[in-house]
This record gives C-alpha cells, sequence and structure tokens, in this order.
C-alpha cells in the first residue's frame, strides 16, 4: 500500500465522521435528557446531597408567555434541615438551562 493511498483514506475517513457528525446534530438538536438531569443535579449537588430525581425522556412544549420551546420535564428530591424537599423543573432540551423551578410540596 502506498502512503498516498494511506493517507487519502484517512482523509476521506475524516471528512465522513465530519459529515456525519453535523448531520446527526441537525436530525436531533437536543441534549439527551441524561445529559441534562446529570447536570441539575451536579448543581444541586453543591448545597445538598440528593435523595432521589428523574426525567421525562421526551420533550413537551413550554410556553412562557410569548414563545415557545422544547422542554425536558423532571425533578429532585433532597433532604433539607431534617424535611423532603421536592422540585420539579422545566429545562431547555437544546441547552439544559432551566426554565422553570417549582419547590412541591
Amino acid at each position: 500500500m502506498k502512503l498516498k493511498d494511506f493517507m487519502l483514506g484517512v482523509v476521506t475517513g475524516l471528512a465522513a465522521a465530519v459529515v456525519i457528525k453535523e448531520v446527526s446534530e441537525r436530525v436531533s438538536p437536543y441534549l439527551s435528557a441524561n445529559d441534562v438531569l446529570n447536570n441539575i443535579k451536579a448543581e444541586f449537588k453543591k448545597q445538598s446531597p440528593i435523595d432521589g430525581s428523574w426525567i421525562y425522556m421526551k420533550t413537551e412544549n413550554f410556553k412562557n408567555g410569548f414563545m415557545e420551546v422544547p422542554v425536558y420535564r423532571g425533578g429532585i428530591s433532597r433532604m433539607s434541615d431534617g424535611e423532603m424537599e421536592t422540585f420539579e423543573f422545566a429545562a431547555d432540551a437544546r441547552s439544559g438551562s432551566v426554565l422553570e423551578l417549582v419547590k412541591v410540596g
């Protein structure tokens, strides 16, 4: 095998990988639900340990008065001062930013 043929194969493979990555991001522009939940849990853990968490794997539309955004809904529970606290959230499916956080119970 000639070095030229080998290099052509490497360059072709890299180009194909870049194209596939770009196309896959356009087909599914959302972050994974697990990544969003892990980021939110990491922020909560900075304040206190977490007892439980959940997230819906499918997005839903969230209206904040003037625009509609695809979000993941989920929740976090933790102990604080001897009492269980439960929070529900709506996180932007594209960026993972929390758009709504409500303490329940």
